[in-house]
């Protein structure tokens, strides 16, 4: 039997998960990367031992990488990563078109400027937003939408992991943010060309994975987010919460979902969006064609016994689509945060955390004296906690636990 392959761009974050799947399938993976190493943020999860070969882009043009990629005969090809998206439908048009997304919409999966003028497009509910590496063009703007006197929100056009996201109070010169924003190199390896102002959206935000074959939407999990705020940083994860599939909210967000998957061309693979519950309804904060990043894989198959890595493989060797999913145990992912830049005092305080009675796992990388980063988003948590079992009343309980142990912390700045 002629030996066959699986093409994974960007294998990082969660995306490290589909060479161990596709090997068991009898599939060696082969690795695409943009550059010889993954960003900073998502090295961690770079195993270059699990693959049978590495090709990297580099100074080339996708075409030449596409003909050395000829080799392998590929059908389809598959996204790992957050800064995988536009290399890899470029691939895909280029080695097996037609098995993919709709390719003249990759900047609406990947830059949430595109993603909000597709929505208007279609004709689905989105927040007010303005995109523009010219400052002068934002104020108008935002003095023309009337924003100007109220809070709004300031973030890179194509990052993730709540990188940089800033929330403006009224009254409050942004200009500074614009400043500290625009130019820089953001989590996903790419710099901010453009900064992005959105209005202020208030509500319940939630985590929605779903797994699409042919146009068809398949809902793989749904979680709601519990975050906080730290000065003007916002998006500090605290709980990622997941929901039965028959949750009153899952009923709401998921129709809304699939009008936003429609009108940003994902047809075929994993999406990742998130939404927040409004009065006015479901609003998108942003999508992406890719699994859901840091852990969350692992998690969706504890809480559900699938995930979207699992759905790539039936998809993709079977054929099959599976339209919903089914929740087996509660569980939460719990996120510890650093208040301050500093020296750790007291550790200690979290010895007890495996007595609890719906403790799962944890992930405490620090200990006392040492260095910690103040958490400013997703990628600089403090440690993780994952509770999980029958009883959703206990898990709460064991979440304010953590929480009343998370505002003991003691750290000393330096």
């Amino acid at each position: 039997m002629e030996q066959r392959y699986a093409l994974i761009v960007e294998p990082v974050s969660t995306g490290y998960e589909y060479a161990e799947a596709f090997r068991a399938e009898g599939l060696l993976p082969v690795a695409v990367m943009n550059a010889a190493e993954p960003v900073e943020a998502l090295s961690a999860t770079w195993y270059p031992d699990n693959f049978a070969a590495i090709h990297v882009l580099g100074d080339r043009s996708v075409a030449e990488l596409a003909e050395e990629l000829r080799q392998y005969r590929p059908q389809w090809i598959v996204a790992g990563a957050e800064p995988a998206i536009e290399l890899g439908d470029a691939l895909t048009e280029i080695l097996c078109p037609g098995t993919g997304n709709t390719p003249d919409r990759t900047l609406a999966r990947r830059d949430k400027w595109e993603m909000a003028r597709a929505l208007q497009r279609a004709g689905v509910a989105h927040l007010r937003q303005h995109c523009s590496a010219d400052r002068s063009a934002l104020d108008a703007w935002l003095q023309a939408e009337g924003l100007v006197g109220g809070r709004f929100v300031v973030k890179p056009p194509k990052s993730g992991s709540t990188d940089d996201v800033h929330l403006i109070e009224p009254g409050e010169d942004w200009h500074p943010i614009f400043d500290h924003i625009y130019g820089k190199i953001n989590h996903s390896g790419f710099r901010n060309d453009a900064v992005l102002v959105q209005e202020y959206a208030e509500g319940t935000e939630f985590l929605i994975d779903s797994y699409s074959v042919d146009g068809r939407h398949g809902l793989v999990d749904v979680c709601r987010y519990t975050k906080s705020r730290r000065a003007d940083r916002i998006g500090i994860y605290d709980r990622v919460e997941f929901l039965p599939a028959g949750h009153p909210d899952v009923a709401e967000v998921w129709p809304y979902v699939q009008d936003v998957l429609d009108a940003v061309g994902l047809r075929n693979g994993p999406g990742h969006s998130e939404v927040m519950l409004t009065k006015d309804g479901p609003r998108l904060m942003e999508t992406a064609a890719r699994p859901a990043g840091l852990g969350h894989q692992m998690i969706t198959k504890m809480a559900t016994g699938d995930s979207q890595i699992y759905r790539t493989v039936a998809h993709r060797l079977h054929g099959t689509f599976i339209p919903g999913y089914e929740l087996r145990q509660h569980l939460s992912a719990v996120f510890i945060s650093a208040p301050v830049t500093g020296i750790w005092q007291n550790a200690e305080i979290f010895a007890g955390v495996d007595d609890l009675a719906s403790f799962n796992a944890k992930h405490f990388p620090h200990g006392t004296g040492d260095l910690v980063t103040v958490t400013e988003d997703l990628v600089s948590f403090l440690a993780w906690v994952i509770l999980a079992g029958p009883d959703p009343d206990q898990i709460d309980a064991d979440f304010h636990t953590l929480k009343a142990l998370e505002s003991r912390i003691d750290v000393v700045p330096v």
